[in-house]
């Protein structure tokens, strides 16, 4: 979400995060578990949504210090304003939870009584795959000569319709695409450290930037 662009929309209470990777701890009664380490940086409050003014209420948050000069200038504006620094990554909460103004700086302790977290990120990407990987197609005999391994096979009609129907699983790009993992349980909240430790996998590559919000369903 670099500065510039349409700043996304969820709801609740909510903040960017930054992935730094995966471990293991130990609960309460002795397993191990994998938990995901997130990073949350200072997200300050750049800008606000009145329901007067834009027909419904919602708060912008920014994290990560941008140059002036890497930001658009009606963007800059904005920031100018606001009198806040240019921030790198964007992201809009409407019915945001908590009261807070713009200039207000908000950090990890915000999912203190949080017990299941939502996160988006972008999947990593593998590139142009085929049938067997990217949709786990069984493929043909391994045996020499037969000739069908990996193919895809026949994918549209001869006499009616005469075309390939929309949808159809074939070969191509693979991840890098929207993915929200819903119902994380929250292992730790660091204060000091300013981190997140949730439990299980999270999408994207380490260090990329996550979209952290309270738990729709489970909250």
């Amino acid at each position: 979400m670099p500065a510039g662009t349409d700043v996304e929309e969820i709801t609740m209470l909510g903040l960017i995060g930054r992935k730094v990777g995966m471990t293991q701890v130990f609960d309460d009664t002795g397993r191990l578990i994998p938990v995901t380490v997130i990073k949350v940086e200072p997200n300050v409050v750049v800008g606000e949504r009145t329901v007067d003014r834009d027909g419904y209420k919602a708060v912008v948050l920014g994290t990560v210090d941008a140059k002036p000069s890497r930001v658009q200038k009606p963007v800059l504006g904005q920031y100018e304003k606001a009198k806040v620094t240019p921030k790198q990554y964007m992201l809009e909460l409407r019915d945001f939870e908590k009261e807070c103004a713009v200039g207000d700086s908000l950090d990890v302790g915000l999912f203190e009584d949080i017990s299941f977290v939502d996160i988006v990120g972008t999947t990593k990407g593998k590139g142009y795959q085929g049938v067997v990987k990217r949709h786990g197609f069984g493929g043909g005999r391994k045996t020499h000569g037969s000739k069908f391994h990996k193919e895809g096979g026949s994918t549209g009609m001869a006499a009616y319709p005469s075309r390939v129907i929309k949808g159809t699983k074939m070969a191509g790009r693979m991840g890098n695409a929207r993915s929200t993992v819903q119902n994380l349980r929250v292992v730790r909240v660091d204060a000091e450290q300013q981190t997140l430790v949730v439990r299980g996998a999270v999408p994207g590559v380490p260090n990329g930037y996550l979209l952290i919000s309270q738990a729709r369903k489970r909250g």
